[in-house]
């Protein structure tokens, strides 16, 4: 009879995929960021009294 994973070690799997999960995303982000980007503001139209 084979006994079934402990809840902790499923706890402990799913908080480190967790954490891979949001450095690959992180890294994604940061590298996105380092590409040119151009930014534009645009102007809120004054309202006259």
């Amino acid at each position: 009879m084979r006994r079934k994973p402990d809840v902790l070690w499923i706890l402990a799997i799913l908080f480190g995929l967790g954490i891979v999960t949001t450095g690959y995303a992180q890294s994604l982000w940061a590298a996105k960021a380092d590409a040119p980007v151009e930014i534009t503001q645009q102007q809120q139209p004054q309202l006259r009294r």
